[in-house]
């Protein structure tokens, strides 16, 4: 039901079966615009869902890679339309079907001859792309203005990508602009180990109005999000991309209204998008992608003024506060004369409470260069650095929500660079006489955009140079140097997919640690689990599995290769693909499984592998014959008798 609202049931890309059906919310999608309020209903069609690598439907053309995002409409000013008063307001289900009318933001020929006339959004392409961007949209019900955003809207929101995780390549919420920052920051700390990139967007004016920058910020947010590797919460704003925990909203007027006044832009979008790669902080951890979905409530911010009283500072500090997030003078300073005021925090902190400190000043963070600020560290108050205020709540409600931490390990994950929402003190120097420098200076290369033209070139073959020759190593040493491990070369190839072909695990792991991304798409839609199990690299699989790769793309396409592997008696492939978590029962366009092709030539034991595992003896292919009406037809008798006893056992 549900399921079937979020685009045509035939989709390759599985769009009948993607779990957006989210248990917790009311949903309003693409196609007909329909709302379906009962949470049960949805829930029951998520759990009743197919399992993601079974689909149906035409095959994609080859000539370019399709990316999937989902769009979670939360409300907020991006998609309000003006009401018969000519106030702005938010409209229920109107928001999608204003989108098909958009040009610039769907390709509705493309979109009806791929899907049909109620299938997915998608947006158009220009003469040089090669990834077509497919999208759908989960539109909250009711809208919410940020204003009134909370934490259970952050942890549904961290909920609804869970449970999509694996069905897309990326991720847009669309939200109001007041409380953009909390929100980002808030999902920067849940969504841990992320792989993808999900990217917080909205607008000053609808994305309906003439002169509105609704639009800009959208559309680029959709192509960012399915075309580079950023595998971060981010906030994009204007023409800006930004780490979501560094930003703060600046302007209430401006189209420009968010800035990230401490870090570094991930990306500037202008006539072309450039990322800067070495901005981007990744997971290095071996690890999942999982979710933390609770947080600590009795948090709160106390912003110091002149003639604060420590009546006002004690009865703040009561129970049950647990965290409190303290925005003092300059540096970190507090007026040494109030000794009030430093006896009530110094009583808190004795009682448990985490007590952070950071500055009311927009640029900068905390010190002890002076005696005013060294009085706070020595009654315990924590250091918050150059947090922003935001950051500084929302980590404080993560940290103290994690059950297996104490006190003291809590205090020093709150001085943890956990997801790059401070600068760290001592950043590493790229060394002078590397040589990529010594390179450049001979090529006599000094500007910003030759530099990286030099480095998008010689780092990855260097990478996948060392990669190849199995040289930890050196892959160590031109990480030192600035390489960053997720840069692709020419063909969109990382040194994990070089690495993944290659098959030595220890060099897989040590890219990983390395915060090498395993979502990553080359040119051609191959990711590096697709190199690993095209090459049969069975233990290499299994790490990429448990950092929480999955199978991308057409499960269709999948089909196809494990028939013909089933046909040729590959039966270390169909392992590969079984490894890789695919389903052995997927068809191929023909509807025939490799099971079909297996007893067809006749492969006993390919036969009894698939049996095993689940494959289904009763498939019919699309002239109605199942595996076993072709075992007789092609005199497969003992292939017949395998499934002659998996079916008795299935009765």
């Amino acid at each position: 039901m549900v399921l079937e609202k979020l685009g045509n049931k035939n989709s390759v890309t599985s769009t009948n079966e993607l779990s957006v059906a989210m248990s917790r919310a009311s949903l309003s999608v693409g196609a007909d615009n329909e709302v379906t309020n009962d949470a049960t209903d949805v829930k029951r069609d998520f759990e009743m869902a197919i399992r993601r690598n079974k689909s149906t439907g035409h095959l994609p053309s080859a000539n370019f890679v399709e990316m999937k995002i989902l769009v979670l409409y939360t409300g907020g000013t991006i998609g309000m339309v003006r009401t018969e008063n000519g106030v702005l307001a938010p409209l229920a289900n109107a928001f999608v079907k204003n989108l098909r009318t958009y040009p610039q933001l769907h390709d509705r020929i493309y979109a009806e001859e791929r899907f049909g006339g109620m299938g997915p959004l998608v947006l158009p392409m220009g003469a040089t792309d090669k990834r077509r961007v497919i999208y759908n949209v989960l539109e909250y019900s009711p809208l919410c203005d940020s204003s009134t955003m909370t934490m259970d809207h952050w942890i549904r929101i961290a909920m609804d990508i869970k449970e999509s995780y694996v069905h897309f390549d990326g991720f847009v919420v669309l939200h109001g602009t007041d409380t953009m920052s909390y929100t980002a920051s808030a999902l920067s700390f849940m969504l841990e180990s992320l792989g993808k990139t999900v990217i917080i967007t909205g607008s000053q004016l609808p994305i309906f109005e003439p002169r509105g920058d609704g639009i800009g910020n959208f559309l680029t947010s959709l192509m960012i999000a399915a075309s580079y590797d950023i595998p971060e919460v981010c906030v994009f704003f204007g023409s800006k991309l930004m780490r979501g925990n560094r930003t703060s909203k600046l302007s209430t007027a401006s189209f420009d209204a968010f800035h990230s006044p401490n870090a570094p832009l991930l990306a500037t979008a202008e006539m072309r998008i450039q990322v800067d790669y070495r901005s981007i902080f990744r997971p290095c951890t071996l690890e999942k992608f999982h979710v933390h979905t609770s947080l600590n409530r009795n948090v709160g911010l106390l912003r110091l003024f002149p003639v604060i009283t420590s009546y006002l500072v004690k009865a703040f500090l009561q129970p049950p506060i647990e965290g409190v997030v303290l925005q003092c003078y300059g540096a970190g300073n507090v007026p040494e004369n109030r000794e009030d005021i430093i006896a009530e925090l110094r009583t808190a902190i004795k009682r448990g409470v985490i007590i952070v400190n950071i500055t009311q000043c927009t640029q900068g963070g905390v010190s002890n260069i002076y005696e005013t600020g060294k009085i706070l560290s020595d009654i315990g108050v924590i250091s918050g650095f150059d947090m922003t205020p935001e950051a500084a709540l929302t980590k404080l409600a993560y940290v103290l929500s994690k059950p297996d931490w104490d006190l003291e390990t809590r205090r020093s994950m709150m001085l943890t660079n956990l997801r790059g929402e401070f600068t760290e003190t001592c950043p590493p120097s790229v060394r002078e006489s590397d040589p990529f420098h010594t390179i450049a200076r001979s090529l006599r290369l000094t500007s910003p955009s030759e530099l990286r033209e030099l480095g998008s070139i010689l780092f990855p073959a260097m990478l996948n140079a060392a990669a190849v020759a199995r040289d930890v190593a050196k892959l160590k040493i031109l990480r030192s140097y600035g390489a960053d491990v997720s840069h692709a070369d020419a063909d969109a190839r990382t040194v994990l997919h070089i690495a993944c072909s290659e098959g030595d695990a220890e060099i897989v792991r040590c890219l990983l640690e390395m915060g090498a991304n395993v979502h990553t798409k080359d040119k051609f839609g191959r990711t590096p689990l697709t190199d690993a199990v095209e090459f049969d690299r069975h233990e290499v699989i299994e790490v990429l599995l448990k950092c929480g790769a999955h199978l991308h793309g057409s499960a269709r396409l999948i089909g196809e290769k494990m028939c013909s592997a089933a046909a040729a008696g590959n039966l270390k492939r169909l392992r590969s693909y079984h490894l890789a978590g695919a389903d052995l029962s997927q068809e191929d366009t023909s509807g025939r499984t490799a099971l079909h092709l297996a007893v067809l030539h006749d492969h006993v034991q390919v036969a009894q592998f698939l049996l095993d595992h689940c494959a289904d003896p009763q498939a019919t292919d699309m002239v109605g014959h199942t595996p076993f009406d072709l075992a007789e037809l092609a005199k497969s008798d003992e292939c017949a008798k395998l499934l002659e006893i998996s079916t008795m056992k299935c009765g």
